[in-house]
């Protein structure tokens, strides 16, 4: 699922972190965070929602594996993926906002579109 960067962490922090990220940014819709960590989260963010539109005990419990939260799990399904039921992809948009202060990160915003 994840692409090939490593973020600087292992790969147990590393999924850790994207498993909240993306836990995150569905719950709230939106948020701020480096390009390179952006990149990783879309296509997670994607497949959960994706999930949600086959609205099956499977899908449900396969989100669950991978979304910290089952209060946000549940809103996927009830409330995100219903808006997508007519688009096949691309729920999310990365804009880049400049660059972070203390050390020159690239930052963006990722949300649902």
């Amino acid at each position: 699922m994840p692409g090939t960067r490593k973020l600087g962490r292992p790969t147990d922090q590393r999924m850790a972190m994207l498993r909240q990220q993306v836990t995150d940014l569905l719950d709230t819709g939106r948020m701020e965070t480096t390009v390179t960590r952006a990149k990783e989260i879309a296509p997670m963010a994607e497949k959960m929602i994706t999930l949600g539109k086959a609205k099956d005990l499977a899908s449900y419990r396969q989100a669950l594996s991978f979304i910290t939260r089952e209060s946000v799990a549940k809103k996927v399904f009830d409330e995100v993926a219903p808006k997508y039921a007519d688009r096949n992809g691309g729920y999310t948009r990365i804009t880049r906002t400049g660059f972070r202060r203390g050390d020159a990160a690239e930052m963006a915003v990722i949300e649902l579109v």
